[in-house]
């Protein structure tokens, strides 16, 4: 699958799946393109580090380490983006920075690789990322304040890096299925505004 219209896909996809959780994104698509299978690479050049073995080797550390800070400290392993109050979790924090990155780097990456402009790449990945943020952020923080149990809670974790790598496998297989995660995150964020929407119309009525 080569062309245009593929490396969009590829790009949405991998970017979308950032968002959800970074961490197997990056390493499958730095394997992929490190063994250049399903046309994934990221040929000698600004990205080349992508699919590099001491690049894939600190996610792997990082990945590891993360997950060992939020069970030893307790902090959320994503962000917040709808709700306004302040929330001091550094965790969190640096694992946005981290999606926001890897999103970007991934789409301007597979852009760059056939010859493309990379910054559209990089502007879309950062825009994916913040979409897809803000449909899984307020789900999984919601399910955590309604677990009472640490371990049901830090598996919300495991769930998050499966969704994200099952995400990036697929677009990774067939590259078009990126615009269909692209769908469905919009989908998911204007049911979600609606819902808020219509929660506020009946909190103005209630207080009449």
């Amino acid at each position: 699958m080569h062309g245009l219209f593929f490396d969009i896909g590829l790009g949405v996809g991998l970017a979308a799946a950032c968002g959800l959780r970074p961490f197997l994104p990056l390493l499958l698509a730095g394997a992929l393109g490190s063994a250049k299978a399903l046309d994934v690479s990221f040929p000698s050049g600004s990205w080349h580090f992508l699919q590099a073995g001491w690049w894939l080797l600190a996610v792997a550390v990082v990945f590891a380490l993360a997950y060992v800070a939020q069970i030893l400290t307790g902090f959320s392993p994503i962000y917040d983006p709808v709700s306004r109050e302040p929330r001091r979790d550094p965790l969190a924090a640096a694992l946005t920075g981290l999606a926001f990155g890897a999103g970007a780097a991934l789409f301007g990456g597979v852009l760059a690789a056939h010859g493309n402009a990379e910054w559209p790449g990089i502007v879309g990945g950062f825009l994916l990322v913040g979409l897809a943020q803000r449909v899984a952020g307020p789900v999984i923080l919601g399910a955590r304040g309604r677990l009472k149990e640490k371990g049901p809670r830090d598996a919300l974790t495991l769930y998050l890096d499966s969704a994200a790598l099952l995400v990036a496998a697929l677009v990774a297989l067939l590259h078009p299925l990126g615009y269909v995660a692209l769908a469905a995150l919009l989908w998911l964020a204007l049911r979600r505004r609606s819902r808020s929407g219509e929660k506020y119309a009946g909190l103005r009525i209630l207080g009449r």
